[in-house]
C-alpha cells in the first residue's frame, strides 16, 4: 500500500491531512491514534468506501480511484463490530461470502475448510453464529476476510472487547496469516500491547496527520529512558526539573511520570531530591508512553467525522460505484 498527500475533508473538518506512507508486502503495520484522529477515515479511503478529497493511494498496485474494483478484489476487511449473520452457521456465512466474491464453486469448499482450520472453528462450522462466543465470532470474521485470498487485510480494532486470553489467541492467528497466507496487514488498535506485539512498524496519527512512524522498539528508545512514577508535591516537581538526566516530566491526576536516562544510575539521586514520596514505581518505557508523549492525555470525542459509525458511513458511501 502506498499513499501520497492523501486528504479527506468533511465540510470544515480535515479528517485526514496529506498522509503519505508506504507499507511493504508481508508487513503488519499498525495505525494508532486517539478517538477522532483520522484512522477509520484513512482505512475507508484505502478500501474504496470513501473517495479522497485530494492526493492518491494505491493498494496492491491498483489506484483506489481509477481501479476500485481491483482494489476490492485485493483486500479483506474485518470491521470493529461483528457483521456475520447470527442465524446462519459459520459455514453458511463463509459460503455466502464466497458467492459475493464470485469464488469458483470448485474451489469454495476447500477454501472454506482451510480458513476454518486456520482459526480453529472446523468443529463448530455447522453451529449458528448466535451460539458462538465473542472470541469465536471474531475468529469467524478473520476467516471470512481471508476466504477470497486477499493480498491485503484491513483489521479495524480486531480484538476490541475481548478478554486477555481470547485476545492472545487472536494475536496468534494474525501472526499466522502473514506466514501461511502471505497477507499484508494494516491494523488499527487502541491496545498498545497489541501494536507492540504484532507490528513491525507503527504510525501515530493525530488531527489527521501522521506525527511519527517507526518500529515500536525505536519509538520507545526515542523517549530517552525508562519511567519512574512517583506521587509527590508540586514543590518537589520543581526540584526535579533541574536534573538533566530527567528527559520528560508528565503529570496525571496525582501521579508524576519521569522519563529517566540510565535509571539504575540515577534513581538514588531522584529519591534524594524528592525526599519523601507516597509512591515510587520504576518500569521500562512502553508504547503507551510513546502514544501519550505524542498525543497527550486528554480524552477525545468519539467520532472523527460529523457522520455516524463506520458501517453506517460505509453503507451511505455506496462503495463509490
Amino acid at each position: 500500500m502506498e499513499t501520497s498527500d492523501l486528504t479527506k475533508i468533511f465540510g470544515t473538518l480535515t479528517a485526514v491531512d496529506r498522509v503519505s506512507l508506504k507499507i511493504d508486502e508481508g508487513e503488519i503495520f499498525g495505525l494508532l491514534g486517539p478517538n477522532g484522529a483520522g484512522k477509520t477515515t484513512l482505512l475507508m479511503m484505502l478500501s474504496t468506501l470513501l473517495k479522497p478529497t485530494s492526493g492518491s493511494a494505491a493498494v496492491n498496485g491498483f489506484d483506489v480511484l481509477r481501479n476500485p474494483g481491483k482494489v476490492r478484489e485485493s483486500i479483506g476487511m474485518v470491521f470493529q463490530d461483528p457483521s456475520s449473520d447470527e442465524l446462519l452457521t459459520g459455514y453458511e456465512n463463509l459460503k455466502l461470502h464466497a458467492l459475493l466474491y464470485d469464488l469458483p464453486e470448485s474451489k469454495t469448499k476447500d477454501r472454506i475448510e482451510k480458513v476454518l482450520e486456520l482459526v480453529d472453528l472446523s468443529e463448530r462450522r455447522n453451529d449458528q453464529v448466535k451460539k458462538y462466543s465473542s472470541g469465536m465470532r471474531r475468529r469467524l470474521e478473520l476467516a471470512r476476510g481471508l476466504l477470497h485470498s486477499p493480498k491485503v487485510l484491513f483489521l479495524d480494532e480486531p480484538t476490541l472487547g475481548l478478554d486477555p486470553q481470547t485476545r492472545e489467541r487472536v494475536w496468534r492467528y494474525i501472526e499466522r496469516l502473514v506466514t501461511e497466507e502471505n497477507v499484508t496487514i494494516l491494523i488499527t488498535t487502541h491496545y498498545m500491547e497489541e501494536a507492540d506485539r504484532l507490528c513491525g512498524r507503527v504510525a501515530i496519527i493525530d488531527h489527521g496527520k501522521i506525527i511519527v512512524l517507526d518500529s515500536p522498539e525505536n519509538l520507545k528508545n526515542k523517549l530517552g529512558g525508562d519511567v519512574v512514577r512517583v506521587k509527590i508535591q508540586n514543590a518537589q516537581i520543581e526540584k526535579l526539573k533541574r536534573l538533566d538526566f530527567i528527559k520528560r516530566i508528565e503529570t496525571s491526576d496525582e501521579m508524576v511520570d519521569l522519563t529517566v536516562e540510565d535509571v539504575g544510575k540515577n534513581l538514588q539521586e531522584i529519591l534524594r531530591v524528592i525526599g519523601e514520596a507516597e509512591f515510587v514505581e520504576v518500569r521500562r518505557s512502553t508504547l503507551n508512553d510513546v502514544f501519550l508523549c505524542y498525543t497527550g492525555r486528554e480524552i477525545r470525542a468519539e467520532s472523527e467525522t460529523p457522520e455516524g459509525g463506520w458501517q453506517e458511513r460505509a453503507v451511505r458511501a455506496g462503495l463509490n460505484r
